[in-house]
């Protein structure tokens, strides 16, 4: 390693602030290399044959090689917005604070980076304050020299010949690095090519996931309030605030309403949906006196243009006194207007709702039953995923999202309950949750207290 460290004063002596390392065909070729850098070479063979995360090979890298090659920081980022951006992913220092970290991220046009991902070679800064003397526009170079930054070596990850990231060993010495150095770097690159990918696939799900639920809360949201708007508008002519109406007008305006609720009942849907998947609907469990007051009330209430649009009984068997719970209401009420708005919409015209509820061998339990078509139990399966509907011919006339069931699912899997569903083809449909109580983070907290 004493000749890697000569060539090193070499390179720092010349007058070049940065330049490129054009690697051999295959950096896979061991030779020219020491024992120690063929062991760790081998090693990160073996992490990523044994499916170990990305993020720990980065760090075994940082922690074994520092004593054979030049570093005080490695850091890996993402292409990202179709080339134009790159993000930081994972950085490892062996000092605070880091200043460029997870989730920075800088555009890649105009910059040095360009020529990076061009040629699909390893770049070599060894001097870094000068490199900003020159390049002052440089956000990332203030940040790393702002950190004590000196030398940087940047090295391209690809994936069939396509470069997707780029691996950043850094020294806090000026004149740190070599073409034998960005050789080995070229090799280490190479090998995380299956890490890299896994989780690079993982990161494009996770920004596509997070993307479209962002765009369907924002257009929801923006939607709500317009269609409310014309529903009142419409409920406000037919109670004749603005003058008389013929039948034929009126007729017209009823299903204004009509229609604008179930456009309301969709937005309200995609909300739910939105703000569950996007992390935004955490639970805020607490003790309620009266559950049916606090939860099944305003679900009806909610509702209650739906149920007078189809002329349906809503039956109530609670008992007579309050239902204490433990639970998140306003997350249940969600559920409730869920179950009851699918039990009004797939019932029968001028048919009975049956709501139940109350403390049994310490779970609160809840059923909607209603009479309808029900659905064969062969389609049980696919009641609670997500965009599904049952293909039933007689289920299928009636408008449904296949959010509603999905979005009950899963805040009753946050109160640690099961939701299920039973039915009688052709008679009638049953759906039920149940979770413990008191809840075992609740039951924890007031444990915690009496202490």
């Amino acid at each position: 390693m004493d000749s890697n460290h000569s060539t090193n004063s070499a390179a720092a002596s010349t007058n070049d602030t940065m330049r490129f390392v054009e690697l051999p065909r295959l950096a896979y070729e061991t030779q020219g290399f020491s024992p120690a850098e063929r062991e760790i070479l081998d090693t990160v063979n073996q992490k990523v044959a044994g499916a170990e995360s990305l993020e720990r090979v980065i760090d075994f890298l940082f922690h074994a090689t520092r004593s054979i090659w030049p570093c005080d920081r490695i850091a890996v980022a993402f292409i990202e917005e179709d080339g134009s951006r790159i993000v930081s992913h994972y950085a490892v220092a062996d000092y605070e604070p880091l200043l460029l970290k997870e989730g920075y991220a800088g555009d890649v046009r105009g910059s040095s980076l360009a020529e990076v991902i061009r040629r699909g070679a390893p770049r070599i800064i060894n001097d870094l304050e000068q490199y900003l003397r020159i390049h002052p526009e440089s956000p990332s170079t203030k940040l790393v020299v702002r950190e004590g930054i000196r030398s940087s070596m940047t090295c391209p990850l690809a994936i069939n010949g396509h470069t997707i990231g780029l691996m950043f060993r850094s020294s806090r010495r000026p004149g740190a690095y070599n073409d034998h150095l960005a050789r080995l770097h070229g090799a280490v690159a190479e090998r995380l090519s299956q890490a890299v990918e896994k989780t690079w696939r993982i990161r494009q799900l996770e920004a596509a996931n997070t993307a479209y639920f962002e765009m369907l809360g924002f257009v929801s949201h923006e939607l709500k309030s317009p269609v409310a708007s014309i529903a009142t508008d419409a409920k406000l002519l037919t109670e004749g605030y603005l003058g008389e109406l013929s039948d034929k007008q009126r007729a017209k305006l009823e299903r204004v309403i009509v229609k604008s609720n179930y456009l309301l009942g969709i937005v309200r849907e995609y909300l739910d949906l939105a703000r569950i998947e996007g992390g935004t609907l955490a639970p805020n469990f607490r003790r309620v006196d009266d559950f049916v007051r606090t939860v099944i009330d305003p679900a009806v209430d909610i509702i209650q243009p739906q149920i007078e649009e189809m002329n349906v009984s809503v039956e109530r068997d609670l008992p007579a006194t309050p239902v204490a719970a433990h639970c998140d209401p306003a997350l249940l009420t969600i559920v409730m207007v869920n179950l009851l708005g699918n039990a009004v919409k797939y019932g029968n015209r001028g048919g009975l709702i049956r709501v139940r509820a109350g403390i049994e061998d310490g779970h609160l339990g809840v059923s909607v039953w209603n009479a309808g078509p029900g659905f064969a139990r062969s389609k049980r399966s696919s009641l609670f995923k997500k965009f599904s509907r049952i293909d039933s011919p007689e289920l299928m006339k009636r408008k449904g999202t296949g959010v509603g069931l999905y979005t009950a699912w899963r805040i009753i899997q946050l109160h640690g309950g099961r939701i299920t569903a039973d039915s009688e083809e052709g008679e009638w449909a049953r759906f039920s949750f149940r979770f413990p109580q008191p809840l075992p983070e609740q039951a924890a907290a007031e444990h915690t207290a009496q202490q």
